[in-house]
C-alpha cells in the first residue's frame, strides 16, 4: 500500500511539473537554472525583473498581420 501511494505521488508530481511547463509557470525557474549553468559570471535577474522583461518583450512588438 505504501508503495502504491509513493508511486501515485510521483506520478502526480510529474503531471504537475508538466502542467507548469506547458503553462509557462516555471519560466523563471528554467531561466534561473540556465543562467546559473551557462552564464554563471553574470548576475541573474530577480523574479520581478524577469517577469517585467518578459511582459515588456511580449507587448512591445507589433502583434498584427498588417
Amino acid at each position: 500500500m505504501k508503495r502504491l501511494v509513493k508511486s501515485l505521488m510521483n506520478a502526480l508530481r510529474q503531471v504537475w511539473r508538466s502542467l507548469r511547463t506547458l503553462s509557462g509557470d516555471d519560466a523563471y525557474e528554467r531561466y534561473f537554472q540556465h543562467q546559473r549553468c551557462t552564464h554563471s559570471s553574470l548576475p541573474a535577474l530577480s523574479r520581478k525583473a524577469y517577469f517585467r522583461n518578459a511582459q515588456q518583450s511580449r507587448w512591445d512588438k507589433i502583434n498584427r498581420c498588417c
